[in-house]
């Protein structure tokens, strides 16, 4: 089989949206942690839309009530086992309350400055129809490869959800005053180990960035989420963020000369990201290889299929817009009233 050959710039499709310390190559993540034949395998699975995992950070934990109140809410009040490094299984309510106070007086120890975490709270998932066990056992898997024994930890599957997810909560402080602390870059690093993970497991996952999916509407934060549900259950007012970003739209337009400078960067960028597919579909077209030839017509499919751009900003302006439209129509068909003679 010929050496697989990327178009020039095709390695940004798999770049993360950060740069951690010290600055990567440019060649980062271009096999996104497999073996050789890695690139070819990476684009076979990101155009057959390989679910994506998710690794999320959910909170940090404040000091030992905090950490047990969480371990409480995971393991429904002790009635769910966590299972910690090496395989430890923690049962009932006293071992997390030991959990919580080990935790607390590391940080005490390491003298960590005010307010700094004793713990950091994460959630691991993948879409509904995974194999929950899988999923659990790739956890086990990411948690040993990421914080081993280095950062103490315990997880939980939950099963309750469309997609079985699992809570994971990790001591702040480690071997000799280690903290953790992470970031975009580390987020990004752990999706991709948690997706490999799946993938020795036999289960297609994937941890690509959403612009290489031609992704561009952000999802909604939790916390404004559970602030519009309250909201349209009639129990609160809309976030003051949601309420001046209508504020904003209503008085603008989509004419370029009102269009964000950031927003026009996001349609150059997304313009880029389709060009370089499709060059790369040329490329694989010349490839004397049918499997190449064939992962060429996927990939032109996947560009087709890309949805369409999309920022929250425009949803905002269609929604102001309707909303007018609506209120011109209602009161042209309101009835007029007669003016009596005087």
């Amino acid at each position: 089989m010929s050496a697989f050959r990327f178009v020039v710039g095709f390695e940004d499709l798999w770049r993360p949206p950060v740069r951690p310390h010290p600055r990567r190559s440019e060649t980062v993540l271009a096999s996104g942690g497999d073996a050789a034949g890695g690139d070819r395998a990476r684009l076979s699975r990101v155009v057959r839309r390989a679910p994506e995992v998710m690794v999320k950070v959910t909170g940090k934990l404040r000091d030992a009530g905090h950490v047990q109140a969480h371990l409480d809410y995971i393991s429904r009040r002790g009635a769910l086992d966590l299972e910690g490094a090496e395989r430890a299984v923690l049962t009932g309510r006293g071992d997390l309350r030991e959990v919580a106070e080990d935790w607390a007086a590391l940080s005490e120890l390491a003298r960590r400055r005010a307010g700094a975490p004793v713990g950091v709270s994460l959630v691991l998932s993948m879409p509904a129809g995974a194999d929950p066990v899988i999923v659990q056992d790739a956890v086990r898997a990411f948690a040993d490869e990421v914080f081993g024994a280095r950062f103490d930890h315990v997880f939980v599957l939950h099963t309750d959800a469309p997609h079985p997810h699992v809570h994971l909560a990790v001591c702040a402080v480690g071997d000799g005053g280690a903290k953790l602390g992470p970031k975009k870059a580390d987020l990004d690093q752990w999706r991709q180990v948690f997706a490999r993970a799946l993938r020795d497991r036999g289960v297609e996952a994937e941890a690509t960035p959403r612009r290489t999916r031609g992704v561009t509407l952000k999802a909604e934060r939790t916390p404004l989420r559970k602030i519009r549900e309250r909201h349209q259950a009639g129990l609160g007012d809309a976030a003051w963020t949601v309420r001046s970003a209508y504020q904003a739209v209503a008085r603008a337009t989509l004419d370029h000369a009102n269009v964000p400078a950031w927003e026009r960067r996001l349609v150059a960028r997304q313009a880029k990201v389709r060009k370089l597919y499709l060059e790369q579909a040329r490329i694989l077209r010349q490839s004397p290889i049918p499997a190449d030839r064939e992962l060429a017509m996927r990939v032109e499919a996947f560009v087709e299929a890309m949805p369409r751009l999309e920022t929250r900003r425009w949803t905002m302006i269609r929604e102001v817009r309707a909303a007018k439209k609506a209120l011109v129509r209602a009161r042209s068909a309101a009835p007029r009233e007669r003016e009596t003679p005087r």
